[in-house]
Parts: structure tokens; sequence; C-alpha cells
């Protein structure tokens, strides 16, 4: 089998030969390698890139891209970076930093000329970019093994759900970028380091995690320190130049429009904003959860780094870069949900290099034909990982953009009968109605996607968020004359249930996506006449005991479809109308009717919540118990088993399908989610009185 030599070239290598081992890195050592033209590699490759580019194929779902995009579009019409708050009303014309402004100038011309096509080019060529840098850092560090493209595979993995479109994206590009040439220029290869320089004031520039650059400097001048301890003088001088970059790359951060203030962002951040309430809450900031990455191969990674570098200290060959930058990025992961596809990016050479040279030091030799196993192996993973993509229900795999998360046709609606005025809005709403409005200022959000009003504001704004007694001092305090209220993100939001039970105020439009209330009274008191539903509710609190009206009182049963037909023709996502409608079939009785509503909703709304399990409930109804244990089963999968009644409807399944032994289980189990179960415990007690028949 052909052999790739190690990759240190020739300058400073006798310099590097005389640090001890204990203390830094040594070069590779030789062991077969794959070159990349072979074959099985070159099928190994196509079938990472093939997989990588599925898993960041999927419909946009989050808010934020709508005011990068509005942002870049205004930078780009105006010439100019915004330096007034112009994109909420509380707060308008007062001084303020636009964030990631080069990020949004960077995307609202894929946007314009090439619409969601556009957008998923950006996708896409930053992935291949991140990681082909990755890949070609750790072919420069030595890894030749078809490991290594497991590893790739794995990081592309966990970092997939941070590839919406966000400034991160393109950070991830420059750690990739910095590592590749700093990793360069320390294994030997041609000194490209000074566009570090350039790096930082991009860096600077699209995003306040500019400072991790600095972070990734610091592990190599420690490197390089330690390296000029016991070097001679090209050691010395790859110290000094590194030190040099570094004040370079820090003086040139500052060289963005706001200056300072900039740069200070993220300290304020660390000392101030982290510690309001509202930043606690919100998901992406807080620690680390393990369980919620049992399926991306995030835990994998953060337990596999650590262990890999440690496994380099105990045989005395450690790399002070790969320590420093292990130990940075796995803390920031596990203090916050932010960073972890920073970590999938920084950490992939690290841990491809690492584990190639575990796996090298195996006692056996490789069997014949080793070279096509592998690839085989690196296949299968991919395959398998590509397929459990593309049985995903959401977010959908394709080039495309989830509307049904958006306010689309409740804006359409502001838009066709003149909502406008102080109006509130989650802060997640806050970059599409500022796409939809701007430079509106009676359309204008009460708060956009950087939260912003100041502390006060934002503590009104999460009390009314998470309890109903919270709406009415922030109301008092702004007078709102309307509000669009996200129904599929939050649809248990507090201020739903709070505005349903407020009477001075009417609930005009609702979808899926989200419900426009007006004010009974001021300017918009003809459209709360007009268009008032008065029995459907926005929240959920008030659905419980209007079902059970409905249940008794034909009268208000009629009312209740005639408004849930309206939200039906008012738009394209009333999967959440189809399934209350569905409700109604099967409490008259119209079986066929109510699966034919719920597979309607389903083709809206893979994962409307309860629909497979109603299905299931109907096939009992007509003596079908296995098609129903599919339809439990599969509810099962989308609630990850962990709501009650689920496996007592399993059970029940199993025992009409004269199986005892698999019933008793599921009683069982229903009983260790839910111990207070009536139900599960008679239908065990049952079970045993029938002798298990």
């Amino acid at each position: 089998m052909a052999r790739e030599k190690p990759g240190p070239g020739a300058r400073g290598a006798h310099e590097r030969k005389s640090a001890p081992a204990a203390r830094v890195a040594q070069a590779p050592v030789a062991r077969p390698a794959v070159p990349l033209t072979h074959p099985a590699m070159l099928l190994s490759l196509a079938a990472v890139a093939a997989t990588a580019l599925l898993l960041v194929t999927y419909a946009l779902f989050e808010p934020d891209f709508w005011q990068h995009l509005l942002v870049g579009k205004v930078i780009w019409q105006t010439h100019a970076v915004p330096g007034q708050q112009i994109w909420t009303w509380p707060t308008y014309g007062t001084p303020d930093i636009t964030p990631s402004w080069l990020f949004r100038v960077l995307i609202w011309p894929l946007w314009e000329k090439g619409g969601v096509w556009g957008l998923f080019a950006w996708r896409w060529l930053v992935t291949f970019a991140m990681f082909g840098l990755a890949f070609a850092t750790a072919r420069r560090m030595g890894s030749r093994g078809f490991a290594a493209l497991g590893v790739l595979l794995m990081c592309v993995l966990a970092y997939r759900t941070r590839s919406q479109i966000r400034p991160e994206t393109l950070v991830s590009v420059l750690i990739a970028l910095q590592i590749w040439l700093l990793e360069s220029r320390r294994q030997g290869g041609a000194d490209r380091s000074a566009w570090v320089v350039a790096i930082a004031w991009v860096w600077a520039n699209a995003h306040i995690s500019y400072y991790l650059g600095f972070v990734i400097l610091g592990a190599y001048v420690a490197d390089a320190w330690l390296r000029s301890r016991s070097g001679g003088a090209g050691e010395k001088a790859a110290l000094r130049k590194l030190l040099w970059l570094t004040l370079a790359s820090a003086a040139i951060s500052f060289l963005n429009p706001f200056g300072w203030g900039a740069l200070w962002q993220p300290v304020d951040y660390f000392l101030h904003l982290s510690h309001e309430p509202i930043f606690r809450d919100i998901k992406e900031l807080q620690p680390f959860n393990w369980a919620d990455n049992l399926t991306n191969g995030l835990d994998l990674l953060l337990i596999g780094w650590p262990l890999l570098v440690l496994w380099r200290v105990f045989r005395r060959k450690v790399d002070v870069a790969d320590l420093v930058l292990c130990v940075a990025f796995t803390t920031l992961t596990l203090t916050s949900l932010r960073f972890f596809g920073f970590f999938a990016i920084a950490g992939a050479p690290f841990i491809m290099r690492d584990l190639d040279e575990g796996l090298a030091q195996r006692p056996w030799s490789a069997p014949p034909g080793a070279v096509w196993w592998k690839a085989v192996a690196v296949l299968i993973l991919a395959f398998g990982i590509a397929r459990a993509e593309l049985r995903r229900e959401e977010p959908a795999p394709g080039v495309s953009i989830d509307w049904s998360y958006f306010p689309v046709r409740a804006c359409d609606f502001m838009a066709e009968h003149g909502v406008r005025g102080r109006g509130f809005n989650p802060f997640y709403e806050g970059g599409y109605l500022l796409y939809r409005f701007w430079p509106d200022r009676e359309r204008l959000p009460f708060m956009d996607i950087h939260q912003a009003g100041g502390p006060g504001i934002r503590l009104l704004y999460l009390n009314a968020s998470s309890r109903q007694e919270g709406w009415p001092p922030l109301d008092r305090r702004f007078h709102f004359e309307y509000a669009v209220v996200d129904r599929r993100r939050h649809a248990k939001s507090a201020i739903l249930d709070a505005l349903d039970s407020d009477t001075t105020w009417a609930m005009v439009f609702v979808d899926d996506a989200a419900a426009v209330y007006v004010r009974r009274t001021g300017p918009l008191a003809p459209i709360a006449e007009r268009f008032a539903y008065h029995r459907l509710p926005g929240g959920l609190s008030r659905l419980g005991p209007l079902g059970n009206v409905v249940a008794t009182d034909s009268t208000v049963r009629n009312e209740v479809v005639a408004e849930l037909q309206r939200q039906i023709l008012d738009s394209p996502w009333h999967a959440g109308a189809l399934s209350l409608l569905a409700n109604v079939a099967l409490m008259e009785g119209r079986y066929t009717e109510a699966r034919t509503i719920l597979s309607r909703g389903l083709a809206i709304q893979p994962t409307l919540g309860l629909v497979h399990e109603r299905l299931g409930l109907i096939d009992m109804e007509e003596g079908k118990p296995r098609d129903a244990l599919a339809e439990f089963e599969h509810e099962r999968r989308l609630i990850d088993g962990v709501r009650p009644g689920n496996a007592l409807l399993i059970g029940a399944a199993w025992r009409r399908l004269g199986d005892p032994g698999r019933a008793r289980a599921w009683y069982r189990r229903e009983l260790k989610v839910d111990p207070g179960s009536a139900a599960a415990a008679e239908s065990l007690a049952a079970l045993e009185r029938s002798g298990g028949r």
C-alpha cells in the first residue's frame, strides 16, 4: 500500500525535534496512508459530502433571518450602517449598535437575486468550506485513515441544527480557516498566517463572538511559547510573529462602525445581560443538556475530544494547541448551547488526527482488503445518517421555508384591514414583522430579535410571557392597540390566555402560526366589531372547558364549527382548526370523516399533536388493533414516549391482539410514567383476574 510522508517540512524541523516529546506535539509518525486518489477514499469522500449536503438541506424555520435580510437590505439601500434604533417603536431613534452588519450585507444579495435557492446556496457553500478546511487541516496534521471521515460525519451531524441563516455560519468558516492557517504554519507548510489579521477584521464586523479568534490565537501562542523554551531561533521567531499577529488582530478589530462599543458587547453580555431573566430563559443560551443530544452525536464528541486529549497526555505527546482549544470550546459548550456548532468546527481536525493516531497504535495489523472494508463502514454510517434525516418529519428535508412558523397571513390581515398603532409582539416574531412592514412607524414591532428595549422593558415582557398576571402591567405601561402573538412555537404562552380572558380585547384573526388581537375601544374598534371571534380562544387554557360545552350544547357546537371553518378559509396553515374539527366528528361518531380531517391536518403539519393517537383510537373502534398499534407507536416516537396515556393505549392494542405479556409490560410502563393512572392499574388488575387472557 502507498505511504504518504509526514506533514512537516524542513523549516524549523531541527528545532522541533529538540523539544521534549512530553511537552509538545511531534510530527505524525509514518503509517500506512490512503491517498486521496484511491477509489475507496474517493467513494467515501463523495458519500460524506453528499450526506453533509443533505444534513443542511431542510426547511428554514428559525425567525431571526428575516431581520438579518431586512438590515442587509437597508444597508445596501442607504450605503450606511444604522447607528440608531430604527427597528422597534418603544425605543425608536435612540443610539444603537447594529450587530453582525457584515453578515447581513453578504446575505441580502443572495436572497434578492436567488430567493430561497440563494439562501440554501449560502448554507451549502459555508458547510463545505468549513468542513473542507477541517478535513484539509486534519490531513496536514497527518490524519490519513477512514476513521477521520466518520468523525467528520459526526461533526456535521452535530453542527446541522446551527446551519440556519445566521451570522454563526460565517463565523464557523472563520474558525475553520484560522485553524487551517495556523496549523499549516505549525506543521511546516507555507506561512500564510498573516491572513489571521484579516480574519479578525471580518469577525469583529460579522459577530460578537470575535473574541474566539483570540482564543484560537492564544492556543497557538501557548504552543509556540512552550516550543521556544527549549527550541532554537526558529521557534523563538515563530513565537514573536504570533504575538505581533495577535496585537495586529486586536488593533484592526477596532476598525468597525462602532469602535470599542461593538467590541464591548460580549463583555457587557457576560457582566450584565447574562444575569437578566429573559436571557436565561432563551434555550440556546442555557447550559448544555445531555439528554437533548443523544441522537446528533454531540454527546459523543463532547466526551470523545477530551478523552483523546487525555490519551495524548498519558502517552507524553501533549499538543498544547489541542489541549487549550479542547478545554476552551468544551467549557463554552457546556455553559451555553449557542457554542456547540463552534465546538464541532474547532474540534473536528484535532479529533480526526487524535483518533487516527490512536487507531494506528493498535497491536494487530490490518487484514487484506481492509481499505475497502473501511470504506464500506463509512458508507454504512453515511447511509444510516442520511436515512434518518430523510425520515425526519420536522424540519422537513428540502429546499424550502416552513411558512407555518411565521405570521404570514396575520400580517396579510393587518395590511388588508388597516391594523396599525402601538403593537405588541413576542421578540421572535419581530424579525418577520420588520421584514413585512418596515419602515412603517405604525407597524414596527414592540421588540425585535435582539430583545431591544432595556432591562425594565425586558423584565415586564418576560413576566407577561410567563404568567397571565404579568400582562396588565405591561399593557398599562405601553397602551397597546393590537397584538400579534405566536401560536406555533409557544402555544402555551400566558399572553394568549391573558388576552382571551381580557374582555377589552378581541381576537380578529387566528391560524397555526399566530393570532391577532385588537382593542375593542379606540381606533381599531370597528375591526374588533366586524371580525371578533366569539367562541374560539387563541390560547390553550380555554379549550378544555369549551370542549365540555361543545359536547353538551349543540348550539355552541355549531358556532364553534362555523368559526373553525372560517379559520380554515382564512389561512392555508390551519392544521389546528382541522384537529378541533376532527374532535367534533369523533364526538358525533363520524369516524370516517374524522380520519379524513386528521389526514388533512397531517399533510399541513406532520407533527400535529395527538393525531396518530386519535387515528389509532379510530382503528380500535373499527376493529383493527394492528393498525392502531402502529399509530400509537408513531405517536410515541413523536413525543419520545414521555406523555401519560400513550403506553396505556399500546398495552390495550396488544391485549386486543391476544398478547397479554406485552400488554402487561406496557401497562406497567404507563404506571412508571403516571403512577396515579387508575386506568392503567385497573387494566393490569383486569388482566391478572382473567389469568392473562
